[in-house]
């Protein structure tokens, strides 16, 4: 017997499916299939780079569950592991279409739960999501960029609860952080121990993963971050949309413009046009709406929603999320879609 509570939320979100369902369609377009680099080589994760080019990782189907590792406690949850299971052999390559346009091999990689990003001079930049802080032996490093051959040149630690690591062509490092990373776990926020790296919830690194920029805790009127949903970088600027009341935050340099966002809440991935952004995602039956809004002097407003899909109109499969610019990118497995801002209308 359902509590009444539950019972007018079940209600709740058959209404907003519906809502959903009734929505016109919006099919996006099937850019590629990502061809591994080698015969049985398995697709570990994948982004997008500054240029528009996927990059990707991909161990054996056993280095695979040694990245992808996760400790379940007695009773209690799931959490991904911090480090790999075993130092394990990858490829990283780049593509633009099907095929890899460029395959780096990285021996002995031992970060797990990556994202993976282009820097300048063919170096590859490798990020782990969660990151320990104990009081033997402080921090752990989870970041690593290795050279054009596949040599480590350097490690860092970036800070625990990294959500979203998006890199520039100029060589700039933007990471956004969910709420682990800004209010403290693994060791991070108690009270013998640092405050979490990613409490301001964006941070700007340099090529070199030094701290270049914080989002500020004061001094603007769009409340600080709680948990940075969805990101978006653009060139050198970067696009924000955040829990908890959702605003869209342009960082250009150091200068920062806002919008009050009344229209779409739980936005998971943010595209900008000239004078349009498109909000993708949200919360339960909204995960796979697109609300496409006006930017207008302080505040944004809703012209028009869609429901995406693939391109014979089923559903979208659950995909990496990838904003660049005015693109969409869904990287669902080895296929490649992507939806230009601009074909909305």
């Amino acid at each position: 017997m359902l509590d009444d509570w539950e019972q007018d939320f079940k209600a709740q979100e058959e209404r907003r499916r519906a809502e959903v369902m009734a929505l016109p369609t919006l099919a996006v377009t099937h850019r590629a299939t990502l061809t591994p680099p080698r015969d049985g080589d398995v697709l570990v994760t994948a982004s997008v780079g500054p240029s528009g080019e996927a990059i990707a990782l991909w161990s054996s189907a056993n280095g695979e569950r040694a990245l992808t590792a996760t400790t379940t406690q007695p009773g209690w949850a799931t959490f991904p592991n911090a480090r790999a299971t075993r130092p394990t052999s990858v490829r990283v390559t780049r593509h633009n279409g099907s095929d890899p346009v460029e395959v780096v091999e990285l021996a002995d990689l031992a970060l797990a739960h990556v994202t993976v990003q282009p820097l300048p001079h063919g170096r590859v930049l490798v990020v782990g999501a969660r990151c320990y802080w104990r009081a033997d032996s402080g921090a752990e490093r989870n970041a690593a960029v290795f050279d054009a051959d596949g040599t480590l040149v350097l490690e860092q630690t970036l800070g625990d609860g990294i959500e979203h690591v998006l890199t520039t062509a100029g060589g700039a490092v933007w990471v956004g952080y969910f709420d682990e990373g800004v209010f403290g776990n693994y060791g991070w926020g108690d009270t013998n121990s640092p405050e979490p790296i990613g409490a301001a919830g964006l941070i700007r690194f340099t090529a070199d993963l030094r701290v270049d920029w914080r989002f500020p805790y004061e001094g603007h009127p769009w409340g600080t971050i709680a948990d940075c949903y969805a990101l978006n970088v653009d060139g050198e600027t970067a696009w924000a949309c955040y829990y908890t009341d959702f605003p869209l935050v342009r960082i250009d340099g150091n200068a920062m413009t806002g919008w009050r966002n009344a229209v779409a809440e739980g936005v998971r991935a943010v595209v900008v046009g000239e004078r349009t952004v498109g909000l993708f995602g949200g919360y339960g039956a909204h995960r796979h709406r697109l609300l496409v809004a006006a930017r207008g002097e302080r505040e944004l407003t809703a012209l028009g929603e869609y429901r995406l899909v693939l391109p014979d109109g089923s559903p979208l499969p659950p995909a990496i999320r990838v904003a660049r610019g005015s693109r969409l990118h869904l990287l669902a497995g080895q296929d490649w879609y992507e939806l230009p801002l601009a074909d909305v209308g």
